[in-house]
């Protein structure tokens, strides 16, 4: 970690001191000032919603990278190897230590649709490159409760900010698209999975902060894995507009490995 470069992994210290030296482009400093004020900041006399990651902001526990493009090949097997990386050392780091991924703006403005093309393609990406077979215990069809996003064999959270947000502010970022990573282990060792008490009682408040925050009800979407009922997919980049969102999960798992065609290392 902290290798030369912003394709590195980089401590919130790191990032924040090469930030602050000139020594990382103009859009991973803007990055970093709208993804710090964001979560540290107020909006409607609110603080942002998720005061898990706020506190883990405030306190420097997250891990960053950064990523040149959404589109090119290399640019997205540099970030599955950065992920793979960030998977090995995050427990040892903080216990709330999410990747945070800041990907390089496009010269043209893109349509909520185009985002949400644009996440899909980074996530089938990383399927079809890891080195990992997808794990047992984990669904391979969207459209199951117990499905989830999974990487080197660990089942994970991405969650997205991107420009397109005009009304649900928690979830905006003018720069470009913002991916967090977050492992379900994470939210195994801070025991705020759905089926706890903890997990039920962190909702609530984030929920209710969340209406406060944007000004409008919580998004039908929002729910909590493996409850009937509730798709994660959904969650990892809430629509704005339903039109310009996917009906289906636009990802094709398969427990094939490695897959054919596939460059694994």
């Amino acid at each position: 970690m902290n290798e030369p470069g912003i394709q590195s992994l980089m401590d919130q210290e790191t990032l924040d001191q090469r930030v602050q030296a000139g020594e990382t482009p103009e859009w991973v400093a803007d990055h970093w000032h709208s993804f710090r004020d964001g979560l540290l900041g107020e909006r409607n006399e609110t603080p942002f919603p998720c005061f898990f990651g706020a506190e883990s902001v405030q306190n420097g526990e997250p891990i960053y990278t950064a990523v040149p493009s959404m589109s090119d090949a290399d640019a997205l097997l540099g970030l599955r190897d950065r992920i793979l990386e960030y998977l090995e050392i995050f427990e040892d780091h903080s216990e709330r230590a999410s990747l945070v991924t800041f990907f390089k703006p496009p010269e043209e403005p893109l349509s909520e649709a185009e985002y949400h093309e644009t996440l899909w393609h980074i996530l089938q990406t990383l399927h079809l490159h890891d080195p990992e077979p997808w794990p047992e215990d984990i669904p391979t069809d969207p459209d199951d409760p117990y499905w989830e996003f999974c990487l080197g064999g660990e089942p994970m959270f991405p969650t997205c900010r991107a420009p397109f947000y005009e009304k649900r502010k928690s979830r905006y970022c003018p720069i470009g698209l913002e991916i967090t990573f977050q492992p379900r282990t994470l939210f195994e060792n801070l025991d705020v999975t759905a089926d706890t008490e903890a997990g039920q009682h962190a909702r609530e408040v984030i929920q209710d902060r969340l209406e406060d925050y944007d000004g409008v009800c919580p998004h039908a979407d929002l729910g909590d894995w493996g409850v009937e009922g509730d798709r994660e997919w959904h969650q990892y980049m809430l629509s704005e507009d339903e039109e310009q969102a996917p009906s289906t999960c636009p990802i094709t798992i398969t427990r094939t490995h490695p897959k054919p065609g596939a460059k694994l290392p």
